[in-house]
């Protein structure tokens, strides 16, 4: 017979072989470990590569062999080097079952720690601090993610409290498995901690702003010591003053002098000097209208700002105009003037209003700012009258209405508290306001009054796609005219931000609904709300919301609860989350359903 046909039929029959022991992989089920450890062996096994797909036996039988220990291996830096493994396979024709169980036995546990630092960082409290909660800590099972964790967690303190010469003396980790312990070693040489040196700024393309406002921001002394939450805290200064659109602070550590006194040169480049805005807008009351602005991040070289904005609709109109001056001989922050004219003409209250206002702010620390602040007030309102049955159809609302007009010259303290993790998105911390004002009768104030309003909002995230939120209003007038104050002046619940599921200023005392009109809120002399929110992300910026409100504003005695439930959708948007909720008031709203959106960080 011939060789090449006889060679053929090898090949063949070797081919037919290897084909009859080839499987489709169905699944691999890990079993026996937490859900971080099980997330990790999944992620080290080949195995996994496999799924769905189909393998040889030949690559099948080395996928098994290696997967008793890729598995081994992943469960080493949760501290278990010692695990049992069974690696078992069920095959149904060509589709394969892989079930790995795991007994990940006792975990490898730190039996000695040592952990310093020589050097003048060992005399640094703030670093004894950071060894001290160094983990894994003596006694507990060795995670390598934590241990690696805590040792670059303190070579970047040491660079952030300025010992940029710092370096290891010694890091060494040894693992006796027959004894299940662990011994840690890790020392750094710290060498000497610089210090603060000069500090320069540079405007490209263009100098917009005078330096020496600039030098202001720096509350630090020159060659005291160096960390970087000085330079954090100048950049957040900075920031905030709104005249750059970019700021790079370089400590530039190479160019220290002999006192070790590191020179930081601030780049800034101008943000765009004028910014305009326009829109459209709608709403029930107001009917349909349009919004314009102009705003000046910087008038003159002194960085003085100036706004003018028109909201102009229907039922509605309002326009303002601001002037703002730096002000940092204390605190960081600004003297505002402004003055703003409304008219407000609806089916039930027709009112005018000027207000003239001077603010001095400033930013107490990197979680409370504080506004001081003096009003004066000149308001002229009336509610529609109450209409007669009999009587024909009046060709003016307000025809009969008994108007009234007041002054108030007040003082206010305003108090904005904020430690949350992220302003745009917060997970976790807290955040709100306290506000304070009041009027002395005969000092510029038609009447006494004094006024407390304090809100506040509790964020809590619950895994990682998922966040709690709850919110709380309170507000209360201290007054025996309230029916002398102006509308401005008084308290309203209802409305997207407050209590959905009721209209804009629907909840509290109201002005009777007349010929199929919905009533309308006079305003109160105290206010309470409260708000449960649950939002669930399914992706990284789109999710759903289910919230409850409740609340009142009422006159005196108990609130009288309004409820409101609802559902929402959410989408995290680079500005802030974009939020459209649907929800129903419990109590007897005018509507079935109110429909709100609003967009915007949290704070």
């Amino acid at each position: 017979m011939p060789r090449v046909p006889v060679c053929l039929a090898a090949a063949v029959l070797l081919l037919s072989s290897a084909a009859a022991h080839a499987a489709r992989v169905e699944r691999v089920d890990i079993v026996g470990l937490d859900e971080e450890m099980t997330e990790n062996v999944r992620v080290s096994l080949a195995l996994y590569e496999a799924v769905g797909r189909d393998v040889s036996g030949r690559r099948m039988a080395y996928l098994l062999r290696e997967a008793e220990n890729q598995t081994r291996r992943a469960l080493e830096p949760f501290g278990y080097y010692s695990p049992t493994i069974d690696v078992q396979r069920d095959r149904e024709g060509d589709v394969l079952s892989v079930r790995i169980t795991v007994d990940a036995g006792q975990p490898v546990r730190v039996r000695n720690s040592d952990i310093a630092i020589i050097g003048e960082g060992g005399q640094d409290r703030y670093l004894a601090r950071d060894i001290a909660r160094f983990v894994p800590s003596e006694g507990a099972v060795f995670s390598h993610p934590a241990y690696e964790s805590s040792r670059n967690q303190l070579s970047r303190r040491l660079t952030e409290r300025g010992y940029f010469d710092a370096e290891f003396a010694s890091r060494r980790v040894e693992v006796t498995r027959a004894d299940y312990a662990a011994d840690i070693d890790v020392v750094w040489n710290s060498g000497p901690r610089y210090n603060m040196g000069p500090t320069t700024f540079e405007q490209t393309p263009e100098r917009i702003i005078n330096d020496d406002l600039l030098e202001r921001q720096i509350y630090w002394q020159e060659g005291s010591y160096y960390h970087q939450g000085r330079i954090d805290r100048l950049r957040a200064s900075l920031g905030r003053l709104d005249y750059f659109s970019n700021i790079d602070i370089e400590p530039q550590v190479d160019q220290a002098n002999e006192r070790l006194e590191v020179p930081v040169k601030v780049t800034l480049t101008p943000a765009k000097r004028s910014i305009y805005t326009s829109g459209v807008s709608y709403g029930t009351d107001s009917g349909a209208g349009i919004r314009l602005g102009v705003e000046r991040r910087y008038v003159n070289m002194r960085g003085h700002k100036a706004l003018a904005q028109i909201d102009y609709a229907q039922r509605r109109k309002t326009a303002t105009v601001q002037y703002r001056i730096p002000a940092f001989a204390w605190l960081d922050g600004w003297y505002t003037g402004s003055l703003q004219f409304a008219d407000e003409q609806t089916d039930y209250i027709d009112t005018r209003r000027v207000e003239l206002v001077g603010s001095r702010s400033g930013q107490y620390n990197e979680f409370l700012n504080l506004v001081a602040s003096l009003h004066v007030l000149r308001e002229r309102w009336a509610y529609a009258p109450e209409e007669d049955p009999d009587a024909p159809a009046p060709d003016d609302e307000f025809d009969g209405a008994l108007y009234r007009t007041a002054t108030y010259a007040f003082q206010s303290l305003r108090a904005e508290y904020v430690d949350v993790d992220d302003r745009l998105f917060p997970t976790a911390g807290i955040g709100g306001s306290l506000m304070l004002r009041g009027g002395v009768e005969g000092v510029g104030s038609d009447t006494s009054f004094a006024q407390i309003h304090a809100r506040a909002s509790w964020f809590r995230g619950i895994g990682e796609r998922s966040r709690l939120i709850v919110r709380g209003e309170l507000g209360h007038t201290f007054t025996d005219a309230l029916v002398a104050m102006p509308p401005s002046l008084r308290f309203y619940a209802g409305g997207d931000r407050s209590i959905r599921g009721y209209d804009w200023r629907e909840v509290g005392p109201r002005i009777p609904a007349r010929n199929g009109r919905r009533a309308f809120a006079v305003g109160a002399k105290n206010v309470a709300t409260a708000s449960v929110e649950f939002e669930r992300y399914f992706t990284d910026t789109i999710g759903a919301a289910v919230f409850v409100d409740s609340g009142d504003a009422f006159d005196g005695g108990s609130p009288e609860w309004r409820t409101g439930v609802g559902i929402g959708a959410r989408y995290r948007s680079p500005v802030g989350p974009l939020k459209v909720d649907i929800a129903r008031g419990l109590d007897n709203p005018d509507s079935s359903f109110t429909i709100g959106l609003s967009i915007g960080a949290e704070f």
